[in-house]
């Protein structure tokens, strides 16, 4: 019997053709398949090949399975990364082609946020405080008793260059994004408790840690002096200002009517932004050519060294059912073969129906494993068990003075 090694192109795919491992094992699981199907006594139509062909697919339906799993608990902390390095290119035609990413399928990934970094992104944004895009600030030229103004016309900004540019003109075609019109009456200062208390202005003007309304001491956290500035502002701008605007279309309507004593002596400030594109943000960022999905992620095969003894017999299991599938292709051919006296009915439906059946139960019992072994599962296991341990500790005697901590 000519032996793995000695054999050329052993398998259709030949990825784990060099591994030692799958070689000593390849060679076994023909005389495992074929004693298992009764070839001592009977022969077996199926070749050596046909054996190695089922062992190398099971080993990659093994891998498949596992990496499914993997990247249900990691591609949170995946998505963005390199797409890896590919070291399984192949000859196809005298042309080499690249056997796609890898290299993360043997790696444990720290945890990270950057995911949720980045889902929280466009919410910064829109805040003024961070994200990808950056937010512009132009100003219109205001014009004595006029109340309407066009933003993509009559709004200019300065560019990164130092040139002016009219709205319209740098974004056609875009629609405009306005986030803050800067049209309010001077802000008053800021009132503390008593609003005539010429300590409250001495603390807004020296910012003061603490400060003392008449003869009463008090030490405020700082985030109440945040609020309440927030608050006075906001009560500024609505119960006591009668600034107001109206934004219909292109065009922004203001109240009152300005007065403008001389041309272009006054100016209305905007923030606004064009509209974002995903793929492109102002800020470079070459994580948007990493992984993206499940189709890129780095996971390669997995090498069949790689594999311990209760993958390699679930692997062994896999590679009998399919082989079982192909002898009862080939038997289902014929479905009987004439003898003297009589017809040899072959059995190739059975084994058909069997391998199937042997199949789905091998997956299933695979992918239950795999789903009590998922990170997050991993973790209410973990909390469970802390909780048991916690009702145990809680009936076992304490002696005086002592302590009985977890950790």
């Amino acid at each position: 019997m000519a032996s793995f090694q000695n054999t050329t192109s052993p398998t259709p795919f030949g990825i784990f053709d060099s591994e030692k491992d799958f070689i000593l094992d390849a060679n076994s699981m023909v005389t495992f398949v074929k004693r298992k199907l009764g070839d001592d006594i009977l022969s077996v139509e199926l070749t050596n090949k046909q054996v190695w062909m089922s062992f190398e697919e099971a080993a990659l339906e093994y891998g498949r399975v596992v990496n499914e799993y993997q990247t249900k608990s990691q591609l949170g902390n995946l998505l963005g990364n390199d797409l890896g390095t590919s070291g399984d290119d192949q000859t196809v035609n005298n042309d080499i082609v690249d056997g796609g990413p890898r290299g993360a399928e043997s790696k444990f990934p720290r945890e990270t946020l950057e995911f949720l970094m980045r889902k929280a992104e466009p919410y910064a944004s829109h805040a003024g405080v961070g994200g990808s895009y950056n937010i512009y600030s132009g100003s219109i030229t205001l014009v004595d008793g006029q109340q309407d103004y066009n933003i993509y016309t009559d709004m200019s900004f300065t560019k990164s260059d130092g040139s002016s540019v009219v709205a319209g003109t740098e974004f056609a075609n875009k629609k405009l994004r306005i986030y803050e019109v800067m049209h309010y009456s001077p802000q008053a200062a800021y009132r503390f408790f008593d609003t005539t208390s010429a300590i409250n202005y001495l603390n807004n003007e020296f910012a003061f840690e603490s400060f003392t309304p008449e003869t009463v001491f008090y030490v405020l956290p700082v985030f109440e002096d945040l609020l309440r500035a927030q608050q006075m502002d906001i009560s500024n701008r609505v119960r006591r200002s009668n600034y107001s605007y109206e934004l219909i279309g292109q065009n922004i309507r203001i109240f009152p009517k300005p007065t403008v004593q001389t041309a272009g002596s006054k100016k209305m400030y905007i923030r606004f932004a064009p509209p974002t594109d995903g793929l492109n943000p102002d800020i470079a960022d070459g994580h948007i050519d990493g992984v993206s999905g499940l189709h890129n992620i780095p996971f390669n095969n997995i090498q069949y060294q790689m594999i311990n003894s209760m993958g390699r017999q679930w692997i062994r299991q896999y590679t009998f059912a399919l082989s079982k599938e192909v002898l009862g292709l080939v038997r289902s051919k014929f479905g009987s073969i004439p003898i003297p006296n009589g017809d040899l009915q072959l059995n190739g439906s059975d084994l058909l129906s069997q391998a199937q059946g042997e199949k789905e139960k091998l997956i299933t019992s695979l992918r239950e494993m795999l789903d009590s072994l998922t990170y997050d599962k991993l973790l209410e296991g973990q909390a469970a068990e802390v909780g048991n341990m916690q009702t145990i500790l809680k009936s076992v005697p304490i002696p005086l003075g002592k302590v009985i901590t977890i950790g």
